[in-house]
C-alpha cells in the first residue's frame, strides 16, 4: 500500500540523525522541489501541525512531536536519596522520590513512567518513577579502602571496603573481593564495580580494585579523586603519545604548500600570564577608507591531528581540557599544546585565519577565512597590555613601543564591538571572577578575586567576531556545520526570575516566554554598583538554559547572536578542531552530496559527546573550588565575616562571604523565632516577630564549619541589616510548620551494612558478595 505524503515525511524525519529540518531540506530529502511538488509538501506540513505531529524550533525548522508515555532520560541524583530525570526536547526536569529511583544512580540512563503532571505556574515539577535502567553512567568508583581484619575476611570472603569519595554515594559501601589487587589501608582506590544496588541490598556495591592512586594523605590525592570518580582521563595511552612524539618540533617547509604567508605580518599573542598553550594571536589596522582591518589567527591542530587517528580519537574522547586548580588536564598531549600547535613568540606556526573589515559601527562588511603560516611577534600578558592602554607602567610601554599604537587601536575596535553587542541586546554578566592560590603541597593560602580589564576583554571582543563570522559563512551556505547554541530560557525560570526582580523594585518588560535579552540586561544595569547586583546577576545566570553544542544553527540567547560557533580554541576544545576540519574538508573543491553526508551523520553525536565532557569538566572545576574553599576555611573556625545572603531554601540562609566562598546558616540556628519560607518572595519571615530575611541582605556572620570531606561549610548569623519591609505569612504555611524544619538538604541518610558468615568468592556472573551476607538480627523491644 503507497504511503501518504504525511507518511513519508514522518519517515524521513524519524529515520534522520538530525532533529529538526526546514522545507527546503525536508523537501531536497524527498526529492519534491519542482513548484508543484514542494506546495504540497508545504501544505502537508502546515496540516501535521494543526494534527500537533509536528512542531517549529525557535528558528522556524519542523521537529517531530514526541508521543511517548514512557521516556528516556538521564538520571541526576541528590545525595538524600532523591533525583531529577533530565529528558531531552522537555522543559523541565522529571522529579524521582527516594521510593522511586529504581536504584538509579548518578549518570543512569532511565526509562521512566510519569506518576503526576507538574504545574509550572506553581512552580511544581513532574513527577515519575524509573521503571528500567538501561545503561549505568558509573563503571567505577574512587575511595578510600579500609582493609578488614583476618577474622572478618574468613567471614565474609571479602578483603575490604572502600568509602566513596563522592558525596552523592555517600550513603553506599563498596565492598571489595580478597582477589586481584589488594591495597593498604588508607590507600585511595578506584574500584571496578561489578555488583549494583538492588532490592534488599540497597546501601551496598561490589567491585574489585583496579588501580591504587595513592594514599589518601598524599598532596593532590583530593583532586585526583574527583577527576578520576568523574571518569576524567589523566594519561594518554602509548598510541596517542607515539603519534605526538612523531610529530617535527618545527613547521617543515612541506607544510606551507597552499598556505597564504603572513610571516611579515606583525601579530601578536596575548594571554594569561601562566598560560602555556598559546591558540590565538590577533593584528589589529586602521584602513584608508576609515574601517579597521581584524585578522584573528587559530592554531591549526588539525593539520598535526588528522582525522580517525590516535590523537583525534583520544581528543574526541575527551573532548576538552580541564582546568583546575593548581593543575591542567590537557586535550592533547603537552608536546603539541605547548609545543607545534602553540602559537609561540619568534617561531613560524601554522595557522586557521578569519580576516575581518569593520566599520566603525562595528559592521563586518568583508571576510576572509583560509590556511596560513604566521610568526608571532610578541607573547604579551593581559597585565602588560593592560599596563600599555592604561599608561600605567612607562618601563613596559618603552619595552613594546613599536607595538603601542596597536595596542590603542585593538582598545578603540573593541570599545565599538563591545558597544554593538551591546546595543542589540548580549547580556553581560559581572565580570568578578575568585582564584585560588595554592602552595607547592596543594593547600590554598589565599582567594583573589581577578577583574577582567582592557586587554581580557578585548580579545574575548576578537574572538566572538571571529565565532559570529565563521558560523554566519557556513549557515548562509547551508552545509553541514556544528555550533554553539543557547537556547532561550525556559518560561518557568524566567516567570521566577521576573517575580523576584518585584522585590527590588524593577519591573521587567515582555512575557514570560518572550523575554529579550536586551531588557535583561537593561535590569543588570539598574543594579549596577548596587549591592545586591551579585545577587541578581546570579538569579539570573540560574534563569539561562546552559549553553551546548549542536548541528541547528538556534543562535546564542546570552549573546544575541544568530549565528555562533567555536573557532577559537582548538588546543582545548575538540569542537573547534572539528570546525577547522569541516572548513578544510568545503574549501578543498567541489562540495559532494557524499561529503554532505558524511558530516549530516557524524555532526549530532560529536555535538551531543562534546556537550556531556563540558559539564563533566564543569563539575571537575566546581567540585575542585569547593573542596579548596572548604579547606580554605578550615583554620578560621570561630572567626567573623560580613556577607550577603545569595540564596533562600526552607532548611536555611546561604551566605556568600566578598571572597565567593559560600556557607550555611541552618534555619535550626535561628533560635530567636519560627520561621517560614515564603517562596513568592524568597524569604524566610519570624511567625511571631515578621523579621524578614532576604536575598541581597548583608550580614555578619560566625564561622562554625568547614568539613572538607563533606564540603560543607556552616554559620551563625550574629546579626543582619534591619528591612523595613513587611512580608504576610499566608495560611497555608502557618498550617504546615514542618516544611521549615525538615532536615538540612545536605544531611548524609546513610545506613552502614552489616556482614556476617563467610559468603561465595565474587566474580561477574556469580551470586554478589553481598547477596551471601547474613545482616545481624534486630534486638527484639523489651
Amino acid at each position: 500500500m503507497r504511503k501518504t505524503l504525511k507518511e513519508t515525511i514522518i519517515d524521513a524525519m524519524t529515520s534522520s540523525k538530525k532533529k529538526s529540518f526546514s522545507v527546503e531540506q525536508l523537501a531536497e530529502m524527498l526529492g519534491l522541489q519542482k513548484s508543484n511538488d514542494f506546495k504540497e509538501l508545504v501544505q502537508a506540513i502546515a496540516q501535521m501541525e494543526r494534527e500537533q505531529l509536528v512542531t517549529f524550533n525557535q528558528k522556524g525548522k519542523i521537529k517531530l512531536v514526541a508521543k511517548e508515555t514512557v521516556l528516556e532520560g538521564v538520571f541526576r541524583s541528590n545525595e538524600r536519596g532523591f533525583g531529577f530525570v533530565t529528558v531531552e526536547g522537555e522543559d523541565t526536569d522529571v522529579f524521582i522520590s527516594r521510593d522511586e529511583t529504581g536504584y538509579a544512580l548518578e549518570g543512569d540512563k532511565v526509562e521512566i513512567e510519569i506518576l503526576k503532571a507538574g504545574n509550572p505556574l506553581e512552580d511544581q515539577a513532574p513527577e515519575g518513577k524509573v521503571v528500567k535502567i538501561i545503561e549505568r553512567g558509573m563503571s567505577q568508583i574512587v575511595g578510600i579502602f579500609t582493609l578488614f581484619t583476618e577474622s572478618e575476611q574468613q567471614e565474609t570472603g571479602l578483603y575490604g571496603v572502600v568509602t566513596p569519595k563522592d558525596k552523592k554515594l555517600s550513603r553506599y559501601k563498596v565492598f571489595v573481593a580478597a582477589e586481584g589487587i589488594k591495597p593498604e589501608e588508607g590507600s585511595v582506590v578506584a574500584v571496578e564495580v561489578t555488583h549494583y544496588p538492588e532490592a534488599g541490598y540497597t546501601n551496598s556495591f561490589e567491585g574489585l580494585v583496579k588501580q591504587v592512586i595513592g594514599h589518601k594523605n598524599d598532596p593532590g590525592m583530593d583532586i585526583l579523586s574527583i577527576v578520576l570518580q568523574l571518569g576524567i582521563p589523566t594519561e594518554f595511552d602509548e598510541a596517542t603519545l607515539k603519534q605526538a612524539e612523531e610529530l617535527p618540533d618545527e613547521v617543515l617547509e612541506s607544510d606551507l604548500l597552499h598556505r597564504v604567508d603572513l610571516r611579515d605580518e606583525v601579530v601578536v599573542t596575548i594571554d594569561g600570564v601562566e598560560a602555556k598553550d598559546l591558540d590565538d594571536a590577533v593584528r589589529v589596522e586602521k584602513l584608508g577608507n576609515g574601517n579597521f582591518f581584524l585578522g584573528v589567527y587559530i592554531a591549526d591542530v588539525s593539520h598535526y591531528v588528522t582525522e580517525n587517528s590516535p590523537l583525534d580519537a583520544e581528543a574526541s574522547d575527551r573532548a576538552t581540557s580541564v582546568y583546575l586548580t593548581d593543575r591542567v588536564i590537557p586535550m592533547l598531549p603537552r608536546k603539541l599544546s605547548n609545543g607545534i600547535c602553540s602559537l609561540n613568540p619568534d617561531v613560524d606556526r601554522l595557522a586557521m585565519a578569519c580576516e575581518m573589515e569593520i566599520t566603525p559601527d562595528g559592521d563586518v562588511v568583508s571576510h576572509d577565512i583560509f590556511e596560513t603560516v604566521i610568526h608571532s611577534n610578541a607573547r604579551m600578558t593581559y597585565d602588560e597590555v593592560n599596563d600599555i592602554i592604561e599608561g600605567t607602567n612607562d618601563e613596559t610601554i618603552k619595552q613594546y613601543s613599536e607595538l603601542v599604537p596597536m595596542f590603542h587601536l585593538m582598545n578603540e575596535l573593541h570599545e565599538i564591538l563591545e558597544s554593538k553587542r551591546a546595543n542589540r541586546g548580549a547580556i553581560s554578566f559581572e565580570d568578578r571572577e575568585a582564584y585560588i592560590v595554592v602552595d607547592s603541597d596543594g593547600h590554598p593560602i589565599d582567594i583573589k578575586l581577578r577583574k577582567r580589564k582592557a586587554a581580557e576583554r578585548l580579545i574575548e571582543s576578537f574572538m566572538l567576531a571571529a565565532n559570529e563570522t565563521v558560523a554566519k559563512t557556513y549557515t548562509d551556505r547551508q552545509l553541514p556545520f556544528i555550533y554553539r547554541i543557547h537556547e532561550h530560557p525556559k518560561e518557568e525560570k524566567v516567570q521566577r526570575f521576573l517575580e523576584f526582580m518585584t522585590n527590588f523594585g524593577i519591573m521587567v518588560k515582555g512575557k514570560k516566554d518572550a523575554v529579550s535579552p536586551k531588557e535583561l540586561q537593561r535590569v543588570l544595569d539598574q543594579v549596577s554598583d548596587r549591592p545586591e547586583e551579585p545577587v541578581v546577576s546570579m538569579m539570573l545566570l540560574r534563569s539561562m538554559q546552559q549553553a551546548k553544542y549542536s548541528e541547528d544553527p538556534v543562535g546564542h540567547y546570552g549573546l544575541a547572536a544568530d549565528d555562533y560557533t567555536h573557532f577559537t580554541s582548538p588546543i582545548r576544545r575538540y569542537p573547534d578542531l572539528l570546525v577547522h576540519r569541516l572548513i578544510k574538508d568545503y574549501e578543498k573543491g567541489k562540495i559532494t552530496d557524499k561529503v554532505k553526508q558524511k558530516w549530516e551523520e557524524a555532526i549530532p553525536d560529536i555535538a551531543d559527546h562534546s556537550s556531556k565532557m563540558e559539564r563533566r569538566a564543569v563539575e571537575a572545576e566546581r567540585e575542585t573550588d569547593k573542596l579548596k574553599k572548604t579547606e580554605f576555611m578550615q583554620d578560621k573556625v570561630d572567626e567573623e565575616f560580613d556577607g550577603i545572603i545569595t540564596s533562600i531554601t526552607k532548611f536555611g540562609l546561604f551566605i556568600e562571604l566578598p571572597n565567593t566562598i559560600e556557607g550555611l546558616v541552618h534555619v535550626n540556628q535561628l533560635k530567636d523565632d519560627y520561621y517560614h519560607f515564603i517562596e513568592s518572595h524568597m524569604a524566610l519571615v519570624g511567625e511571631r516577630t515578621g523579621k524578614v530575611y532576604k536575598i541581597g541582605q548583608k550580614v555578619h556572620i560566625k564561622l562554625t564549619k568547614a568539613d572538607v570531606d563533606t564540603r560543607e561549610i556552616d554559620f551563625e548569623l550574629l546579626s543582619a541589616e534591619p528591612l523595613t519591609e513587611t512580608i504576610d505569612i499566608p495560611k497555608h504555611n502557618k498550617k504546615n510548620k514542618q516544611t521549615s524544619r525538615r532536615n538540612d538538604s545536605r544531611k548524609k541518610g546513610a545506613d552502614k551494612p552489616d556482614f556476617g558468615k563467610k559468603g561465595q568468592k565474587g566474580k561477574k556472573g556469580k551470586k554478589p558478595f553481598y547477596k551471601s551476607v547474613k545482616k545481624k538480627p534486630k534486638k527484639k523491644k523489651k
